[in-house]
């Protein structure tokens, strides 16, 4: 199976040869991945290296915490890829946007207040997780019409932080 995922604006195309084989842009990796209990983190050997990855599936793609880093992926499969490409891009957001929590953790601070506008980009919320804190950002231009946490607030996975229209 082939997939195109894209980091931030760069493609990587990746093809799944077996249950231990990816090749990432033709490179080979011999790759081992585990879920740890009930938890979305993951024990992951790549080519004899350890990593442990904290990844979930949310609103704006795949969620992944690894080595202290934040990334946000888009996976399409290459079918995926042809049809959204001929309908020319994807959908515009529109309407009420629900910032979700993507892991369970405590709300360390929320730089932003009802009513504030705010660009894409912009820091809505610091959450504290395994440790680590994560800044989640808007992912558009809008307005802050309910925060429903507050500092200290411990949430769980996919709870809705606040509100953007």
């Amino acid at each position: 199976m082939r997939y195109i995922t894209t980091i931030e604006d760069r493609e990587y195309l990746i093809e799944i040869l077996d249950d231990n084989h990816v090749s990432v842009d033709g490179v080979l990796y011999e790759v081992d991945i585990e879920s740890l209990s009930d938890q979305p983190v993951h024990s992951l050997l790549v080519n004899g290296k350890s990593y442990e990855a904290y990844i979930s599936s949310g609103d704006l793609g795949w969620d992944v915490l690894l080595r202290g880093n934040r990334y946000i992926l888009q996976v399409e499969d290459e079918r995926e890829k042809r049809l959204r490409a001929g309908l020319g891009g994807g959908p515009a957001i529109t309407g009420e946007y629900h910032l979700k929590s993507p892991m369970p953790g405590m709300v360390v601070s929320i730089p932003v207040s009802e009513g504030q506008s705010i660009s894409t980009g912009d820091v809505l919320v610091i959450l504290e997780s395994m440790k680590m804190q994560n800044e989640l950002i808007s992912p558009r231009d809008g307005n802050v019409t309910r925060l429903r946490v507050k500092p200290g607030d411990s949430v769980e996975r996919r709870e809705t932080i606040l509100t953007v229209s």
